[in-house]
């Protein structure tokens, strides 16, 4: 993996072309393939800037995601993308309901786990220079342009300033700190920002140097020092990245988040979707119905007008 990536100092990105090209990334498994479906339909009906679509998916996966290919989207094989060490298992702890990823160089990691790992990783595969992430339980309901993402040669950095100094966010607390830890951040440099949501967009070249960053403070592969620590997050590695080592350069901060998402508790009735979509803010895109809260798609598909 060390191949991939040339170890060295933080480097500042250099300014985007005036038009660059972007690619949406997805990573999926197949338990959310009907919403992956989804997400392509109304991706395709509303969403304009997009050379390519990359979905990520495990191995096994490959196979049934390949439907959803045409000639601006491709499924992409785990396997291409991370080390060949790192081996996915039916997990006997979950009576083979889950996957666990094994190996003698990370700890025990889920699928959500290695979701991040691939979207990290598909930066030194792909081409286009702004690599724009959209999770697979994700509807377009409005035109957008992917232009959104870029201003003056510098990329959109989403950022919610100031929440984690705020009560009820350790978890994202935790993130940031082994973000740092990944990064060679000293402990004592915190980090009070939130870098989570999903449609935000990456540099793809700052991705790059981000990997090299962490292979020459630890020695080792990116893959291996992120998955030492269970407890991460691929949104706050790149956010602190560019705001504690880059300062910023080649991007600009946006606290506006595109899509207006469903995170916890029980799916909507018909009225309470109705609701929450008329409830979109007006830079608001798309929704997204977190997958495991259990929402039919069948519903879902019937009340933005798609059956």
């Amino acid at each position: 993996m060390n191949s991939r990536f040339v170890p060295g100092a933080a480097v500042e990105p250099s300014p985007l072309r005036q038009i660059p090209t972007a690619a949406i990334v997805t990573a999926s498994y197949a338990p959310d393939f009907e919403r992956c479906r989804l997400l392509c339909e109304t991706l395709d009906r509303h969403v304009s800037g997009a050379a390519h679509h990359y979905i990520l998916v495990e191995h096994r996966d490959v196979r049934l995601f390949r439907q959803l290919e045409t000639g601006r989207r491709t499924v992409v094989d785990e396997r291409d993308l991370l080390p060949r060490w790192l081996h996915a298992f039916d997990d006997p702890l979950s009576l083979f309901r889950r996957r666990v990823w094994l190996s003698l160089k990370t700890q025990p990691l889920r699928g959500w786990h290695v979701q991040q790992l691939r979207r990290i990783a598909i930066s030194a595969h792909a081409s286009e220079d702004v690599l724009i992430f959209c999770d697979s339980d994700v509807a377009f309901l409005k035109p957008f342009d992917c232009g959104a993402f870029w201003r003056d040669g510098k990329a959109r950095l989403f950022r919610r300033d100031g929440v984690l100094a705020n009560e009820g966010h350790e978890e994202h607390r935790i993130w940031s700190r082994n973000a740092g830890s990944a990064l060679g951040i000293d402990p004592s440099r915190t980090s009070v920002h939130d870098y989570i949501s999903t449609l935000i967009a990456w540099r793809r070249d700052t991705v790059l140097a981000m990997c090299g960053e962490i292979e020459k403070v630890h020695g080792r592969s990116w893959v291996e020092v992120i998955g030492s620590a269970r407890r991460f997050s691929e949104c706050m590695i790149y956010g602190r990245y560019v705001d504690d080592l880059l300062q910023g350069a080649g991007h600009f901060h946006g606290s506006e988040e595109f899509c207006r998402v469903h995170w916890t508790g029980e799916a909507l009735s018909d009225d309470e979707f109705r609701r929450f979509v008329a409830a979109m803010a007006p830079e608001q895109v798309a929704i997204g119905m977190q997958s495991f809260i259990g929402t039919d798609i069948g519903r879902i598909r019937r009340l933005i007008g798609l059956d």
